[in-house]
């Protein structure tokens, strides 16, 4: 998990990154129909219900108060076909619920009446439920869809090093599945593990400063798109903590791509990393993850994770994030297929 804080003039943007129905995948926009039509449903492997609880807390340590102060607190959502929100709860209840280019909502919170030495707790509570799903591999043929295969901030996906290691991987792969399951392979199995609370991506991953969760989504996503495969980032909270991590923390980092015949699968090369296990997180929901963002960068974060807030003029005050966490925990309601 990662704390970032800028200063720019008298603006203060304060933010925090992390490193975690039985319908067919929802394919790209503008899918043609043929091409929606040739996707088949995943199997289903029965669903849970979680309770997620997410809290922020925020405290005034500086003179004054800030004119302007706003926060914003990303919003688990339904994800067809991964989650269904079954019910949510958001306090302060005064709030704007707004969206980003990717789809994605947010609590919008006007703090500016946070007095010195005050504190203000925010937090929401879901019911959700998450299916686990497994994907048919065996007749990956067929065109990709158009989208989600251009080079964008972390995930260099035209950078010659990138390229090049992509053709190579993609060699003796007679369907995009195989040479997909050759990239996947190669990042579960060469990155080092290393939890370093940045925001590298992609190209960083190569080099030897070691990787976490957004440096294995982000370089499995910039291979797969240097071969014209559409990939895309999910941000969001394991239900258990990567104990293998060594970290408690269960914020976490994975991607989907579209495979032929089977649409949108998730892929998570960081929990693939051991060979006894790769197989289960590999064109596989295993109702372990619930998503919370989708976007490498999205723009009302300004390139982070979970929440972003921001106050001026910043000499007023001093705005501090006490806490900040998720905790999941199962329902007591928990059903299996």
């Amino acid at each position: 998990m990662r704390r970032t804080f800028w200063l720019l003039n008298l603006l203060i943007i304060t933010t925090m990154i992390a490193c975690r129905s039985q319908e067919p995948p929802q394919p790209a926009q503008g899918l043609p129909e043929d091409m929606a039509a040739a996707v088949r449903q995943p199997l289903s492997a029965g669903e849970r219900r979680y309770l997620v609880k997410q809290e922020l807390l925020l405290t005034n340590h500086g003179p004054g108060q800030p004119e302007k102060h706003n926060l914003w607190l990303a919003l688990v959502g339904d994800q067809p076909p991964y989650q269904t929100v079954i019910s949510a709860h958001i306090q302060p209840s005064k709030h704007t619920v707004v969206a980003d280019e990717y789809g994605n909502q947010y609590a919008e919170f006007d703090l500016s009446g946070l007095a010195p030495g005050d504190s203000v707790r925010i937090s929401a509570e879901y019911n959700v439920s998450v299916t686990a799903l497994d994907y048919l591999l065996d007749d990956c043929q067929g065109p990709l869809p158009a989208g989600d295969t251009s080079p964008e901030l972390h995930i260099e996906s035209a950078n010659p090093q990138i390229t090049a290691l992509a053709a190579q991987l993609r060699e003796g792969g007679s369907t995009v599945c195989d040479q997909m399951r050759a990239v996947y392979d190669y990042v579960a199995g060469s990155l080092v593990y290393s939890y370093n609370g940045r925001n590298w991506g992609a190209q960083a991953a190569l080099g030897e400063m070691g990787a976490d969760c957004t440096e294995y989504a982000s370089l499995m996503i910039a291979l797969a798109r240097a071969n014209q495969v559409p990939a895309r980032y999910l941000e969001g909270v394991l239900t258990a903590p990567d104990t293998a991590n060594g970290s408690p923390l269960n914020e976490h980092a994975w991607l989907e791509l579209y495979l032929p015949g089977s649409g949108w699968a998730p892929m998570d090369p960081t929990l693939g990393r051991s060979s006894l296990t790769r197989d289960q997180f590999f064109a596989a929901a295993n109702g372990d993850r619930i998503i919370v963002t989708r976007g490498r960068s999205p723009s009302t974060l300004r390139g982070a994770s979970y929440w972003s807030h921001l106050y001026w003029p910043g000499n007023r005050g001093d705005i501090q994030v006490e806490d900040f966490g998720f905790t999941v925990t199962p329902a007591e309601d928990n059903a299996s297929g």
